[in-house]
C-alpha cells in the first residue's frame, strides 16, 4: 500500500469493531451496525423493501430501513437504488401517490346560448356609413354574429 493509502486505513480502522463472528462499524451518534457480506445484501433488501412492514418504499426509504434495521455494507445506497428499479410491483405502480392525482372537477353541463363572447372591432373604412363591427360568438355551437 502506498503511504496515502496506509494512513486512511489507520484512520479508519477506528470505526470498526470486531466481536467474534461479526464486524461492526460504529456510525454518528455512536450507532453500532453489524457489518454484512456481499452474500447477504439482497436477502436483506429484499426483506426490508418487500417485508410486512417494508411497504415497497423509494430507494432512500430502503436505504433507511436497512440501516434502522442494525445493517450496513459499503455499497448499500447504490444496491438499494438498484434494487428498486429491479423491483417489479414498484415498476408497475410508478410510485403513484394521491399528490400525483388531478383533484376531481366537477364537469359543467352547458346549453347553447349558455356562454357568449362579445367584440368591438374597430375602426374601419367607412362601409354603408358604418366604420365598426360588434362580433358575438357563441362558445357553446361555435356560432359568429356580426
Amino acid at each position: 500500500m502506498t503511504t496515502q493509502q496506509k494512513r486512511k486505513f489507520f484512520r479508519d480502522v477506528n470505526r470498526y469493531v470486531w466481536d467474534d463472528p461479526f464486524l461492526f462499524k460504529i456510525g454518528g451518534h455512536q450507532i453500532m451496525r453489524r457489518c454484512v457480506m456481499k452474500e447477504e445484501d439482497w436477502d436483506i433488501l429484499k426483506h426490508v423493501h418487500e417485508g410486512l412492514t417494508g411497504g415497497h418504499h423509494d430507494a432512500h426509504g430502503t436505504t433507511q430501513k436497512v440501516f434502522d434495521s442494525g445493517f450496513y455494507w459499503p455499497t448499500v445506497i447504490k444496491d438499494a437504488e438498484e434494487f428498486v428499479k429491479l423491483c417489479d410491483a414498484c415498476q408497475r405502480t410508478c410510485n403513484i401517490s394521491s399528490k400525483n392525482e388531478m383533484p376531481p372537477n366537477p364537469i359543467k353541463i352547458l346549453e347553447i346560448f349558455d356562454v357568449w363572447g362579445i367584440d368591438f372591432m374597430g375602426p374601419f373604412p367607412t362601409s354603408n356609413g358604418n366604420k365598426y363591427i360588434l362580433v358575438a360568438i357563441d362558445y357553446v355551437s361555435k356560432s359568429v354574429e356580426a
